[in-house]
């Protein structure tokens, strides 16, 4: 027999999401690759082998194992698109909503992102971490075992690279896996009101330059983890032209790419971003359908933040089952940030998406895994249960995957294994 250091076994579904190399489309956004009553066998951080129980427990001598009877196995979720780390909250802001404001309205009058901003400003390095890892542990909780992490709270040099600074420590503090984005281009911060092509001068000559050098002397370099940097095209943040030279510079220092585009207005950000070779853009929640073929014919991720409608009040979602059915392909993820979409739960992003945006379960599931991985640069490492890949999976707490969409608002995640490491449930 051959060792192995665990084995999980009997499950009542193994969902690998096993499949060909790169992102999933149309009809392979629903193929699971099930395994009843199965089993998969880990060494170190890396699953060496996938199949059914009686096979792999007659192949490997475990030093520790799992039973999974009664339970469904799949791989751990990626949550492509978030803004964790900040300082304060908009508790107020929530309930002027309530009584009828705009997210545009209230961001116009200094809230919204500027709020964050200026608490985040004031916040050293130490407390942005210690304000974090509540957020990271609830996370890993709902089943999160690798994150994307966006600066876009600081808007000036200092503050956002000590965002940056407040990811690297996270992602050494705890489970969660974190890939980081530089985000300068979040909003015209106020010493900007009326100069918006000056701060993207800033950005461009000056920030763009320092986020390039910070993360080549970083650990994520070292790790393979990419650095992606990001713009918020939109009416009130930054028009087309403004949010192409952000992304041509970033371009240009080697940087991968990723756009806010189409939340509220299509200012026409998702056909610059395609051209400039985007590895995601996110949002899309007014995106005509003419633009659907380019988009699947590119292999850009369309990240869809369907949290976000909910939160807001509104009727319109972004149109996914179009756009699978045209064969793009689509990642889902939180937007958890504390304006827009304060959740921090990928089930709950999965039960809004099947019931809004008609996307089926399967097609959720891969959307917040091999979709969502390929969005952050980490394709083929996670995402999947297959040989060779990282041991990030989840026990759920019942028999079909299914539940993490059917239950609303709940836990449905019994055990975390991280690398190959229980780090939620028993023997974490």
């Amino acid at each position: 027999m051959e060792p192995c250091d665990l084995l999980i076994h009997s499950a009542a579904q193994v969902v690998t999401c096993a499949g060909p190399p790169g992102p999933r489309r149309g009809a392979a956004l629903r193929e699971l690759g099930i395994i009843n009553d199965g089993a998969v066998a880990i060494r170190g951080a890396t699953i060496v082998a996938v199949g059914p129980s009686a096979e792999l427990r007659r192949r490997f001598h475990p030093a520790y194992e799992i039973s999974a009877r009664g339970r469904a196995v799949c791989p751990g979720l990626v949550d492509c698109h978030t803004h964790i780390v900040y300082a304060g909250d908009r508790v107020a802001e929530f309930e002027q909503r309530c009584a009828g404001a705009t997210y545009q309205e209230i961001m116009a009058a200094g809230g919204g992102i500027l709020r964050t901003m200026r608490l985040t400003r004031a916040a050293a390095t130490a407390e942005l971490v210690a304000a974090t890892l509540p957020r990271l542990k609830q996370m890993l909780h709902l089943g999160t075992t690798t994150a994307e992490v966006k600066t876009g709270y600081g808007l000036e040099r200092d503050a956002e690279l000590r965002q940056l600074a407040a990811i690297a420590l996270l992602s050494a503090a705890q489970p969660v896996e974190l890939v980081p984005t530089f985000l300068p281009a979040h909003a015209v911060p106020p010493e900007f009101a009326g100069r918006a092509d000056a701060y993207i001068d800033v950005v461009v000559n000056e920030m763009l330059p320092l986020a390039r050098d910070w993360y080549r002397a970083s650990s994520f370099t070292a790790r393979g983890v990419p650095l992606f940097v990001d713009v918020f095209c939109e009416r009130g943040a930054f028009d087309v032209a403004q949010s192409r030279r952000v992304l041509a510079a970033a371009r240009g220092l080697g940087l991968p790419l990723k756009a806010h585009v189409d939340e509220f207005v299509e200012l026409g950000g998702l056909a610059m971003a395609l051209e400039l070779g985007a590895t995601s853009v996110d949002h899309l929640d007014v995106t005509s359908p003419a633009a659907f073929t380019a988009l699947a014919a590119s292999p850009t991720i369309a990240v869809l933040l369907p949290l976000v409608s909910l939160n807001l009040g509104l009727t319109h979602f972004a149109a996914a089952r179009q756009m699978i059915d045209a064969g793009v392909a689509v990642a889902l993820s939180t937007d958890a940030n504390p304006g827009s979409a304060p959740s921090l739960s990928l089930p709950l992003t999965m039960a809004i998406a099947c019931r809004y945006l008609r996307m089926l379960p399967a097609e959720a599931l891969l959307a917040t895994t091999v979709n969502a991985a390929h969005a952050i640069g980490l394709g083929g490492r996670v995402g999947a249960i297959m040989p060779g890949m990282q041991a990030d999976l989840l026990v759920l707490a019942e028999a079909d995957y299914r539940w993490l969409m059917y239950e609303l608002g709940g836990m449905p995640v019994e055990r975390v294994i991280k690398r190959g490491r229980v780090v939620v449930g028993k023997e974490a």
